[in-house]
């Protein structure tokens, strides 16, 4: 394969490379890379948003180069910066080791476990003494710092940035050092601190790395990044007719941003799909197909389109949905004045924790009646509305709903 075929390869689903007359120097080297990526484990969940960079990292394990994944047990601690209006909270070790323990086996639906170096940045930077930190931080300034988009902004709105934020960066760039990373992978909005790990690099007298960044993921919403907080993710680890039924969810035209990005349909390909005239639906099938396929197998994705008509196009509904009996009383107490308010009606099936994360998945669209989409954040039901119907909360919670 020659050096602008593997570039075209690297290049799909990226935004920017920094130092790409770097890249190719090294790619024609003949040299193994050390490609790195660092994921701070902050959930539980490997979500296709996480997928776009590991599979960035896959398609350098293609090309025969190692990928160096940092899993940032110590970072994760700090909590990265990066597009945050606010100081965000920081987790416990004992939080972030759950976390360590749930995705430790997702990353390998995407990665090979043989050209895959697991790297937990602890491993160092929790051994830096005072006198470490100290000499690190000179070797960055405060304008540089400051330079980052989204600590300018909540300077100027006078909103408070506290100094171990500021470390952050310093943080991810020593991972690089310490690795001596040939390239570094991230989301965009990861320009900033992978851009510090050129920074340190060179001034430990080491080659800096090339910096390769890639879109955030658009969520099933439409709107936001995809987020487990949101609830608009696909997790590696949904149940084939959960990832087949949230992907046919998305707006139309997120159709080629997600081919791009999450399958490995060439574009030309998946433009044909969505031509004038065509009918996008057939290509959210397609989609959702090869979604599937990658992470369970066809014979799932297949399962899981027969599913999704025969329940959702073809509105049957779910025969063997387990019953939730619902007291007749808790329609005249409870304040509710004889109705039943959707976002409550969620949380009460156990389709939510709290009325908040309720509203946000019927915003998200994954809340239906009867077959019918509720939108309205202000339904509300009474007895006769509820007593027979079939609630479905995403793609895998369907309860039968009976008025006792």
């Amino acid at each position: 394969m020659t050096i602008d075929e593997q570039i075209a390869i690297l290049r799909r689903g990226t935004t920017d490379i920094y130092g790409e007359d770097d890249l190719r120097t090294k790619l024609a080297s003949g040299k193994k890379l050390r490609v790195k990526l660092g994921v701070d484990p902050t959930a539980a969940h490997v979500t296709l948003g996480w997928g776009v960079v590991l599979r960035k990292l896959r398609d350098f394990q293609k090309l025969g180069h190692t990928a160096c994944l940092i899993i940032g047990d110590f970072t994760a601690m700090i909590g990265d910066p990066s597009g945050k209006s606010k100081t965000r909270k920081q987790l416990t070790r004992e939080e972030v080791q759950a976390n360590v323990d749930a995705v430790s086996s997702q990353i390998y639906k995407i990665l090979d476990p043989e050209l895959t170096e697991i790297y937990y940045n602890k491993d160092w930077l929790g051994k830096m003494s005072f006198e470490d930190v100290i000499r690190l931080c000179s070797r960055y300034t405060v304008a540089r710092i400051m330079e980052r988009d989204d600590f300018t902004k909540r300077w100027e709105a006078h909103q408070p940035i506290a100094m171990h934020e500021i470390l952050y960066p310093l943080c991810q760039g020593m991972d690089s050092v310490e690795l001596k990373a040939d390239v570094e992978l991230g989301g965009n909005d990861q320009m900033f601190n992978n851009l510090v790990g050129r920074t340190l690099m060179e001034q430990y007298g080491l080659e800096p790395q090339v910096v390769i960044l890639s879109p955030l993921l658009v969520g099933t919403d439409g709107k936001e990044k995809m987020s487990q907080s949101l609830g608009n993710y696909v997790s590696v680890v949904d149940t084939p007719n959960d990832v087949f039924g949230k992907t046919m969810s998305i707006p139309d035209e997120l159709i080629l941003n997600w081919f791009e990005l999450c399958t490995d349909v060439p574009m030309d390909e998946a433009r044909a799909m969505v031509e004038p005239g065509k009918n996008p639906r057939d290509a959210k099938v397609r989609l959702a197909k090869e979604i599937v396929a990658l992470y369970h197998s066809i014979e799932d994705a297949n399962a899981a389109e027969q599913f999704f008509v025969e329940t959702f196009s073809q509105k049957k509904q779910v025969t063997d949905a387990p019953e939730f009996v619902i007291d007749r009383e808790a329609f005249s107490g409870g304040g509710f004045g004889g109705g039943l308010p959707v976002a409550y009606l969620v949380t009460l099936v156990g389709g939510a924790d709290s009325r908040g994360s309720a509203k946000k998945l019927i915003q998200a669209g994954a809340v239906s009646l009867d077959g019918e989409r509720v939108s309205d954040l202000a339904a509300s039901y009474g007895a006769a509305d509820l007593d027979g119907k079939i609630l479905r909360v995403g793609k895998k919670l369907f309860v039968k709903l009976v008025v006792g």
